[in-house]
């Protein structure tokens, strides 16, 4: 099947979640990705769990298809000279050491622009590698309470939370995707590569959006809303009478749906809820009339009547629910695939569907250094030097 990327090689020095899912997308996308770890294998998600199927971790397999594995010492001269070999045959190195560690080994961009000056070179750390806070180690965590995203996440009375996944991470690879796949479009114009500095900081407070601009223009600092938005009311969770279900309401004309939908049509004529702006106002009010209706009721109930009548809804379902969903079936989110040390893994799909140039799974999440002949073979090495090179444990 023709790819988006085909013909396109990464070399992804990167580890545990912002760099590997970066590189997953451009794999899935049809890239050559080859994953470089240390002898025996460096990447800490491989040792993350449980669970692990067979000794291989589930998070490592979440962020990783789509590539060819080659371990090899990077503090080792023979090491970078290999690295180099693959820089010259490359298109994007992809790495997430903390500032400065690339240019002590000796593979930072000025060097490696130098062997491939066509090379996109892309750096993810937690602050970026310009500023004050350019040496500090970046961790999700920290990124979500360093960014003002813990501060608005949760409730006045459970004070600050962090999202449930990586989301910072997830973030940066997006970005770090869309600053390669740009990169490579202008290259397509200049021939030349350039340089990519990302931040898990940086990407994490982009994503602030209105909550952001809210602050910038009224200088109010913005509560925790929990379920709440800050701008659209109603737009919140509310509770059925067998569990749990998010109404959305984006318009005027949505709530006057909503108001006849419930029986209460008068509601969308009164003067403190007839607007956007007047129901935010009087937010408290609203949410309890509504609570005392929708309770009343089972969240099936409500899905009917809501869907019938084009008003945003959506039950709060489980993972289990989700992998039952026959609308994620239909869209092929839910994967199986072979791995050779695990058997029959289970994976989430790609969200990406192209018409023509088709997403699919390839390769599965590769063992440590299971490529890693192979790819040494193509840069010309025989089988005498790659013995004498893993005895030293360079590879």
């Amino acid at each position: 099947m023709l790819s988006t990327l085909s013909g396109i090689r990464v070399l992804d020095l990167t580890r545990v979640l912002a760099g590997p899912f970066c590189s997953m997308i451009l794999g899935d996308l049809g890239a050559e990705v080859i994953k470089v770890e240390a002898p025996g294998g460096s990447d800490e998600t491989r040792k993350w769990g449980p669970p692990f199927q067979e000794g291989v971790s589930a998070y490592y397999l979440c962020a990783n298809r789509n590539k060819k594995s080659l371990t090899v010492n990077l503090k080792t001269e023979e090491g970078k000279q290999i690295i180099h070999k693959l820089a010259a045959r490359s298109d994007v190195i992809l790495h997430n050491f903390k500032t400065g560690t690339m240019e002590r080994l000796g593979l930072d961009y000025r060097v490696l622009t130098e062997i491939n000056p066509r090379i996109i070179y892309c750096s993810i750390t937690g602050f970026g590698e310009t500023g004050p806070y350019r040496h500090l180690p970046g961790y999700d965590f920290i990124i979500q309470a360093m960014s003002g995203m813990m501060s608005i996440t949760g409730t006045e009375k459970s004070g600050p939370q962090k999202m449930g996944v990586a989301i910072t991470d997830v973030l940066t690879g997006l970005y770090a995707c869309i600053g390669i796949e740009s990169a490579l479009l202008e290259r397509e114009r200049s021939g030349c590569g350039q340089k990519i500095d990302l931040s898990l900081y940086d990407s994490s407070v982009s994503a602030l959006i209105n909550i952001g601009s809210n602050y910038l223009m009224s200088g109010q600092l913005p509560e925790r809303l929990g379920n709440h938005h800050a701008n659209i009311v109603p737009y919140q969770m509310f509770e059925s009478n067998d569990g749990a279900m998010i109404i959305a309401v984006g318009n005027d004309r949505q709530f006057a749906s909503l108001c006849k939908v419930i029986d209460q049509p008068h509601l969308a004529e009164l003067e403190r809820f007839r607007t956007n702006p007047d129901r935010v106002a009087h937010r408290e009010e609203l949410t309890r009339i509504l609570e005392q209706i929708f309770i009343k009721e089972s969240t099936g109930f409500w899905l009917e009547k809501c869907r019938q009548n084009n008003i945003p809804f959506g039950p709060i379902q489980t993972v289990a629910e989700l992998e039952k969903d026959p609308q994620l079936a239909d869209r092929n989110m839910f994967l199986t695939a072979e791995h050779p040390k695990a058997g029959q893994i289970k994976m989430i799909g790609s969200p990406l569907k192209l018409s023509r140039t088709g997403v699919e799974m390839k390769q599965h999440p590769p063992e440590p250094g299971e490529h890693t002949d192979e790819i040494l073979r193509e840069l010309g090495f025989d089988r005498k030097t790659m013995e004498k090179l893993r005895k030293n444990n360079t590879i």
